[in-house]
């Protein structure tokens, strides 16, 4: 079993992983903040976030070729540029931290950009491109948690932004910042023969829940599926607390 993990952890793993991915397929977002921050209640998150990352890439392969035609480039290099500047200072940082810190970490970030998220924060006008450096900044700093997709997502949220293009430009978007976090993460030991086993049998529970959410998504709200996301990262980032501090 990769990591150690008994049966039933990897059983709960694996339900998780398929929950996440929907979401993943209906909204673009939120796949590595949901399953991280579950994931905390279960095990040390820290060894699965290299996991995560192989996980949203191949993730991106299946939705491809439905986005394409509604990526906001100029926005994901900005973003990308602006994590590329912190990422070598956070992924140190985050390797320097004992199991309890890594969780006490995931579940503030999660329930700060949760709040955020559902305060119904909004902007009549696009962010320019310094300010999408700024954010993805504040992505790559939380990228080591593994959850640096929520910045961004709150930010594009308030933003008047087309559900396609969103969806699309975020899916993109966590690709290129996996891409550059895991190289990082390899020199620091935390890329391993179990990182490969675990997204090999990630893959075809992956493909079941990204399919899932894509025919989801040309059939329900974007807002209001994106408000139950949000309400489940809060309630895990609130129980990934109290097991943290009790």
């Amino acid at each position: 079993m990769p990591f150690d993990l008994g049966p039933g952890t990897l059983a709960a793993l694996a339900a998780i992983l398929v929950g996440a991915a929907y979401v993943r397929g209906y909204s673009g977002f939120g796949f590595s903040a949901i399953f991280i921050a579950a994931a905390a209640l279960f095990t040390n998150p820290l060894p699965l976030i290299p996991v995560v990352f192989a996980c949203e890439m191949l993730m991106t392969v299946f939705q491809a070729r439905g986005i394409r035609g509604h990526i906001d480039w100029h926005r994901v290099f900005a973003l990308l540029g602006g994590a590329a500047l912190v990422l070598p200072i956070s992924v140190s940082i985050i390797l320097s931290l004992g199991e309890t810190q890594v969780r006490l970490t995931v579940s503030i970030i999660v329930l700060v950009m949760s709040l955020v998220l559902l305060s119904g924060w909004t902007l009549t006008r696009l962010i320019r491109t310094p300010g999408n450096i700024a954010i993805g900044m504040a992505s790559g700093l939380c990228n080591a948690a593994g959850v640096g997709g929520l910045p961004v997502a709150a930010t594009m949220t308030a933003q008047p932004i087309a559900p396609a293009r969103f969806r699309a430009t975020m899916i993109v978007y966590l690709t290129g910042l996996d891409l550059i976090t895991m190289p990082l993460m390899w020199a620091g030991g935390l890329v391993t023969w179990d990182t490969a086993l675990g997204a090999a049998l990630a893959f075809p529970l992956l493909g079941l829940g990204v399919w899932l959410g894509g025919r989801r998504f040309g059939a329900a709200s974007p807002e209001g599926f994106r408000t139950f996301a949000i309400s489940l990262l809060l309630v895990l980032a609130v129980l990934g607390l109290i097991r943290t501090l009790t």
